[in-house]
């Protein structure tokens, strides 16, 4: 079969693009040209109806690191001590030393990405929420996928929008009124390159043809 892309870079570039916490280098430094270089990129995502209500803030400087690390800590308390509490296998087990290596370090990461859209969604209906959300994920992940094919890892987190935390991040960082966070994506060189895919299930366990 004839195909435009070299499929076997490209699978290896969708299977092993992980949420990279622990092997974010926290040394060295991200060139701001190579994050606008992969947001450029992830404008080319589909969005609804064609609108790109899209703004990304990129943050380097460290007083601003320090005050989103701080704020992500401070409203993220109560998930992690609930998480604490329940019993989990080997793999979530990983998963979470990771998110609490994470928060802990999370100001000594080099570079945070934003994402933000255009309006507010909680009083949206369902297929508007869809619709709203659906206009900027593809975007960030395209982002990601972006910055892993140049030797970055990030993960996408959303912490910090519990409580207050998206008011004051907004308010430090000049974000207006009428604008929503989306997420906050920390950026940096990874530490090696030999990501695996995840273990996941048999796709045919997850599928429905025709039918749930």
């Amino acid at each position: 079969m004839s195909t435009p892309f070299d499929l076997a870079a490209t699978d290896e570039l969708l299977s092993t693009t992980r949420a990279v916490r622990k092997r974010l280098d926290l040394e060295r430094p991200v060139d701001v040209e190579v994050l606008l270089e992969c947001i450029d990129l992830a404008q080319q995502a589909p969005t609804g109806g064609n609108r790109q209500g899209w703004r990304f803030v990129v943050v380097t400087d460290a007083e601003q690191r320090q005050l989103i690390a701080d704020t992500y800590r401070r409203v993220s308390q109560s998930y992690f001590a609930s998480r604490a509490a329940t019993p989990t296998d080997d793999q979530t087990g990983r998963v979470r030393s990771s998110s609490d290596y994470l928060r802990d370090n999370l100001e000594r990461v080099p570079a945070m990405v934003i994402p933000c859209q255009q309006g507010r969604p909680e009083s949206l209906p369902l297929a508007a929420m869809a619709s709203y959300f659906g206009s900027i994920i593809p975007a960030t992940w395209s982002m990601m996928l972006a910055l892993r094919a140049r030797g970055l890892g990030s993960v996408y987190t959303t912490l910090h929008l519990v409580d207050d935390g998206e008011q004051v991040v907004a308010e430090a960082l000049g974000i207006p009124d009428g604008w929503t966070q989306t997420a906050l994506i920390p950026v940096a060189y990874t530490i090696g390159t030999d990501f695996k895919p995840a273990k996941r299930p048999p796709v045919t366990q997850i599928v429905g043809v025709d039918g749930w």
